[in-house]
């Protein structure tokens, strides 16, 4: 690494006022420090006034923020999905442990269930599967 790209220590004269904006905001960015997110910052406003056209710079800037925005929203998706699977499973084994069912009977309805959900477009109900299941 050349000895221009090494980080520096300096002092900086901040509000207060703006330096909780940046607390609050950091982590929302993605960013591991106030550093960091100043340091985006100040990249993102040089390169707004370096610029010839402030249109040009945003269109290079626009998809990365998207993309950011996209893979939090992601992560985000599968860290729940992960916590719903979970769940799931520990009701699955409460079931199973608790029931006595045939597996062709379990087959059978998994059959019922792919079809209902498709029908549904994927809104199922308890009180949906309670009525189905009372009334055949």
């Amino acid at each position: 690494m050349a000895e221009k790209d090494l980080k520096r220590k300096f002092a900086l004269w901040i509000r207060p006022s703006l330096l909780e904006e940046v607390d609050s905001l950091y982590q929302k960015d993605n960013c591991a420090s106030r550093s960091e997110f100043m340091e985006k910052a100040l990249q993102f406003y040089i390169g707004y006034l370096t610029c010839n056209h402030a249109q040009d710079y945003l269109a290079d800037v626009i998809p990365s923020t998207v993309k950011g925005i996209v893979d939090e929203s992601s992560n985000r998706m599968g860290r729940l999905l992960f916590k719903m699977a979970v769940e799931q499973a520990v009701s699955e084994n409460i079931l199973a442990a608790v029931c006595d069912v045939d597996p062709q009977d379990v087959t059978r309805l998994r059959g019922q269930c792919i079809e209902e959900i498709r029908k549904t477009n994927g809104l199922l109900s308890f009180d949906k599967a309670l009525s189905w299941q009372r009334d055949g």
